[in-house]
């Protein structure tokens, strides 16, 4: 079959092509924004790219566009696959066609997390000897792919409450059918699609309405919006992770940082985990994903060891360099609650060593002003702050800024936070890029500026 497929370089579209790949079809597909690592990834897998969305670039013989939810009505390769009534399908409705049967779906949905957990949960799978398979919406170095198909019974998926395609409002994870389903935490967010929390809480229920009586939901126990959620209706079996509540899985922080905790179920102790990954948030992620395999079987103490070697995604407190004693790290943060977190978790690596942010609005939740009153009590364990203030921002970021209480600047540009960045930074210092699009490769532009 011949796929050609509309925003190829989205984390979600760039696994479905490659899982497409991997079934033997010839795919090809276009994108506004070719940026790494998802372009290498599929350049690598040796499917086609388009820059942009001209209708000449679909072949004259495309069996299926697989339309990613960024497109719309009026962009012309969408208009081309209506006028031309080619066969087209979204990317979630694609997987749960040509992926998901007779596989076991565990997919893990969530307002922060989804990413680092889905990558989690198919590593100790695949130590288990279970040889998942996988879609993750970033690229996981322990695997150095975003998605493959596996021979095993499991099937990993992130499950994103966005919704699916232009036509197709549901969110995406109702298409999936998981038999376990991780609901890692609920907040507001995607404010160009939901009105309020809610309208999340009510896509979070459908999902819990199709997870099979015989499967299993692995709860935040932390979570008042995910209990709202469940006390609409469950059907299913709940396990619950916590740190600081009472659940069947929980963490005992042996290290403040979170790169060691004791591991217990149902207060029984299984082992150590001692790890590299950073903060409370990255140790709930464990739990939900620990709990999620033994609810497919898997002797999680024997698991327990394999942590120690695991690597977390591309663009998540990724450490692209150090120069002039400067560290500097690429990281997904976009939202004020894992903005907090993240930061929260270096501190406690850290310990006084000065902490600057370069930080890029651009969700669109971020662009709207959605979280602008929070973003400044989110940045409370930095001590210096560079906005990037781009002149179509539809909010004063000035407000933000001064209510910082490190030193808070604003640029207009990307040259000109570098140039900001490379003045401000000593020695000692550990600079954090949170972006959730490309940012115009400043985190290795700014590598490269203190290098010289």
């Amino acid at each position: 079959m011949n796929l050609h497929i509309l925003g190829i370089c989205g984390t979600f579209m760039g696994g479905v092509a490659a899982l497409a790949r991997e079934l033997g079809h010839r795919v090809q597909g276009c994108d506004a924004n070719v940026y790494p690592p998802m372009s290498t990834q599929l350049e690598k897998l040796g499917i086609g790219l388009y820059s942009g969305y001209a209708s000449a670039d679909i072949a004259t013989d495309t069996d299926c566009v697989v339309i990613g939810n960024a497109l719309s009505r009026g962009n012309p390769a969408v208009e081309h696959v209506l006028n031309q009534q080619i066969n087209y399908r979204s990317g979630a409705q694609w997987l749960s066609e040509n992926v998901l049967p007779g596989r076991h779906a565990l997919a893990v949905a969530g307002t922060h997390g989804k990413t680092t957990t889905t990558s989690i949960l198919a590593f100790p799978l695949e130590a288990a000897g279970r040889d998942p398979g996988f879609l993750v919406g970033g690229v996981p170095e322990n695997f150095g792919v975003s998605a493959r198909l596996g021979s095993g019974k499991e099937f990993v998926v992130e499950a994103d409450e966005y919704d699916t395609a232009f036509f197709d409002k549901r969110s995406k994870f109702v298409h999936y059918g998981p038999r376990v389903a991780i609901l890692n935490n609920l907040e507001f967010d995607h404010a160009d699609i939901f009105p309020d929390l809610a309208a999340i809480q009510r896509q979070f229920h459908h999902l819990v309405r199709i997870v099979p009586g015989e499967g299993r939901l692995i709860v935040n126990g932390e979570d008042a919006a995910l209990a709202e959620v469940l006390a609409m209706g469950c059907w299913t079996p709940v396990e619950r992770f916590a740190i600081d509540a009472e659940a069947e899985w929980r963490a005992e922080l042996v290290r403040a940082d979170g790169s060691e905790f004791i591991l217990k179920h149902l207060g029984h102790a299984l082992g150590t985990v001692r790890w590299n990954l950073l903060g409370r948030h990255n140790v709930m992620n464990a739990l939900a994903a620990f709990a999620a395999c033994h609810a497919v079987g898997v002797a999680v103490a024997d698991i327990i060891p394999a942590l120690s070697d695991f690597v977390s995604v591309k663009r998540r407190m990724e450490v692209i360099g150090v120069a002039a004693g400067v560290t500097v790290y690429d990281d997904f943060a976009h939202h004020p609650t894992a903005i907090a977190t993240t930061l929260a978790g270096l501190r406690a690596r850290v310990g006084n060593a000065r902490i600057v942010v370069a930080m890029e609005p651009r969700s669109n939740s971020m662009r709207l002003g959605a979280h602008s009153a929070h973003i400044s009590p989110s940045l409370a364990d930095a001590d210096a702050v560079v906005f990037l203030h781009r002149p179509e921002l539809l909010w004063d970021a000035e407000a933000v800024v001064s209510a910082l209480k490190g030193d808070g600047r604003t640029a207009a540009s990307v040259d000109a936070l570098i140039e900001t960045l490379t003045a401000m930074a000593r020695s000692g210092d550990h600079v954090v890029f949170m972006s959730n699009g490309g940012f115009e490769d400043a985190p290795r532009r700014c590598l490269k500026a203190l290098q010289s």
